[in-house]
């Protein structure tokens, strides 16, 4: 079925390696002057510390790192310009999945680049979590990717239509399917989101199938691990992201599991996911209604009336709250900082005169 190499130690397999169906589009080529055009066009495939795996018409080729180009700065799915032994440059990306780097800066962990549709992966057990697919819907719509959830296990749930009616409920007209991952018929199910050309990712925690769905669309043979019992969990198999061929001409992204998701910049992104609740805000008597016990709040009547979930609304505060804080510069969180020190100060002030008084 084509050319292999080897990345990592995994064996991946490569069928058309023309640029149109690696993802080349004219958004790429306008970026380039009429010096770059002699140049090779190269799609990330894997990152490395001082060189990438990179595919193109000539072939799956390794590439070094400039100096002034970090691998951090590059993102599997990325198109580079390279002279055949080094990247030259990144060109600008249409879209980016990327979350907040863990510890308590404000950098930014990139994910994937250039994703079309988004997989979210999540099972028909105890690892669904309402509050985990609305963080990763967030992050999709405001990447600007397509998002399709994928409930895997629904061969050995008697719940899975639940399941499925649960995830609809998310957001509006989101597609949702149950089913086998390890069974071949899904490449057909999955076919208008996986041609020629069309780059897809997945993303969901350890154990619900991600790497048994990689298998069954490209023919690979990667290792799949067991659940855990006592809570539907599974063990971390993909170590690092990885660009694959599918069987039908697309290309697919496996991303290692993740349950630590913080949203940065993704308030527009939360809003398309929760636009039932934003919507409703805008009928509020008040322009800065907290939706907690405000007259006239439609929220709150919107829940009263069975209309909207009260749990639903909680978790939609709660990533915005989460998003805003992430979101904050350096400086804002220092002024921030000074603002809640001068509060404290004053009220400590405060009450040294009034213990004072009472003398």
């Amino acid at each position: 079925m084509g050319l292999f190499f080897r990345s990592q130690g995994l064996l991946s397999l490569t069928q058309d390696l023309s640029l149109s169906s690696l993802g080349w589009s004219n958004f790429y080529l306008s970026q380039l002057d009429e010096t770059e055009l002699g140049h090779s066009f190269v799609r990330v495939a894997a990152v490395h510390r001082d060189r990438i795996d990179g595919l193109s018409p000539q072939g799956p080729m390794t590439l070094a790192l400039a100096g002034d180009l970090p691998a951090g700065a590059l993102a599997i799915g990325d198109w580079v310009l390279s002279d055949g032994q080094r990247v030259l440059r990144r060109l600008d990306r249409k879209t980016l999945l990327a979350r907040r780097a863990a510890g308590t800066g404000h950098a930014a962990q990139l994910i994937a680049a250039n994703v079309d549709t988004l997989f979210i992966v999540t099972s028909c057990n105890a690892d669904f979590n309402p509050a985990r697919l609305e963080r990763y819907l967030a992050l999709s719509a405001e990447a600007g990717t397509e998002a399709v959830v994928l409930l895997t296990k629904a061969d050995t749930s008697q719940d899975a239509e639940a399941y499925r009616d649960k995830a609809t409920r998310l957001q509006r007209g989101l597609p949702v399917l149950a089913l086998d991952a390890r069974d071949a018929a899904i490449a057909a199910r999955l076919a208008d989101w996986c041609r020629p050309g069309q780059t897809v990712a997945l993303l969901g925690s350890s154990g619900v199938g991600k790497t048994t769905l990689t298998n069954t669309l490209t023919g690979l043979a990667g290792a799949t691990r067991a659940i855990r019992a006592d809570d539907a969990r599974g063990r971390h198999t993909t170590t690092a992201r990885t660009l694959h061929a599918m069987a039908g001409g697309g290309w697919l992204m496996d991303t290692p599991g993740m349950r630590s998701l913080g949203l940065s910049d993704a308030a527009a992104g939360i809003d398309a996911v929760f636009a039932d609740v934003t919507e409703l805000a805008g009928y509020c008597r008040f322009r800065d209604c907290t939706h907690q016990s405000e007259p006239g709040c439609a929220v709150q009547q919107a829940i009263a009336a069975g209309d909207l979930d009260a749990a639903r609304l909680q978790r939609w505060g709660k990533l915005k709250r989460e998003d805003r804080f992430n979101s904050e510069t350096t400086a804002e969180a220092r002024q921030r900082s000074r603002q809640f020190g001068k509060m404290v100060r004053n009220s400590l002030a405060e009450k040294a005169r009034y213990d004072g008084g009472k003398r």
